[in-house]
Parts: structure tokens; sequence; C-alpha cells
């Protein structure tokens, strides 16, 4: 069995693959082809994969992993990553939908009872990314999904934003974050260079 770790759709014949399939005489260039068509819905994440190989009959079978939680928010919100300050700066914002749609991606990995408890975990790490959800405070979206306001949402597992008003609304707010994130990064480059830039100056101290 061979572990690795690939870039969804854009796996290689690099050393770790070409070294360990080449002395068993294998198909390399089949094996990344299936790899890549494999985890093609993972493009710009990086997936664990497994690769069990049958030395005899040359036969293998490949199976994915997810990606962290971390990554399916930032896929689905849009952002690179999260917010370096998630208490003072959002970094963009997601829809109860793509919550429960990440609780089921990850639903193997992760030990809870229910469904809620489910989507509360993907919701902490939301917190934790400065990632908005329905665009409001986690804290706010918790409250809610304990009083049961997502309720008929979370039972029929739905994963995709139908309601054209909303789907409109949070693409409106997510630019908006999106805008006021590359300000702060602005400001704290700006910041940084004017440091630097009177540390280079000051006389220097006997």
């Amino acid at each position: 069995q061979i572990d690795l770790m690939v870039e969804g759709g854009k796996a290689t014949a690099g050393a770790q693959l070409g070294g360990t399939l080449g002395p068993m005489k294998m198909n390399i260039g089949q094996v990344v082809a299936d790899i890549n068509k494999k985890t093609e819905s993972f493009k710009g994440m990086t997936v664990p994969i497994k690769l069990e190989i049958d030395p005899e009959s040359k036969e293998y079978a490949i199976s994915v992993g997810t990606p962290p939680v971390s990554q399916l928010i930032a896929k689905e919100a849009g952002i690179e990553k999260g917010s370096g300050e998630p208490n003072s700066h959002k970094a963009g914002v997601i829809a109860i939908e793509q919550v429960i749609k990440i609780f089921k991606m990850k639903q193997d990995g992760l030990i809870v009872k229910n469904l809620k408890a489910g989507v509360k975990s993907v919701l902490g790490s939301c917190r934790a990314m400065g990632v908005l959800v329905e665009g409001k405070e986690i804290a706010e979206v918790m409250k809610e999904v304990d009083a049961g306001v997502y309720d008929s949402l979370i039972t029929a597992e739905t994963t995709e934003v139908v309601d054209a008003e909303k789907k409109e609304r949070l693409k409106v707010l997510a630019k908006e974050l999106s805008e006021k994130m590359k300000l702060v990064i602005k400001e704290k480059e700006a910041a940084k260079a004017a440091a630097a830039a009177a540390a280079a100056t000051a006389p220097a101290t006997a």
C-alpha cells in the first residue's frame, strides 16, 4: 500500500510514484491518469490517496480521502485561506447548505452523534477561519441551529443553495468581505514597510 498526498487532478509521475511503481513494472502513466480522474473534483486542494497494488497481477485500487475541513470551507467560500484574525477580520461567507455539504464530505472522519452535531463541528471551523455563515457571526448561527431554525435543511441534507435571492445576497457580501480583506492586507504591508524603513534609518546606538 502506498500513501500519497496529491493536488486534486494534478498528480504527476514524480519521484514518489515513479520510484515506487517503476520497479514493479507498473504502467505509471495509467495509474497517474486514474488518480487524476478520481481526484478532479478536488481541484486546487491537496487530498490523501491510498494506492493498493497486487504485485502479481499488477491490479490496483485507488481510494481517495477528503481534504481537511478548513480546505473545504475555503473552497466553498472561494478564498485561499482563512483570516489570521477571525475575531476582527472576516475572510468570507458561506450558506448553511454549504456547511451541510462539507459535513457530508467529512462524515466518516468526524466523530459526531448526529447531523446537527456534525454541522456545529463544521461551524466551529468556520469561526476559527473568520468565515461567516448566512452572513452572520457563528455564535448566532449556532444558537439558530440549536433553536431548530435550519432543521428542515439539515434533515433533508440539503447541500445546494436553491434560493436565488439568498445566493445573490451572499455573493454581494462575499465581494464586500474580499475588498475589506484586501485593504487590511494592504494596510498591514504598508505598516510593515514603514517599520522596516524606520528601523533602517534609525541611528545606531553604541
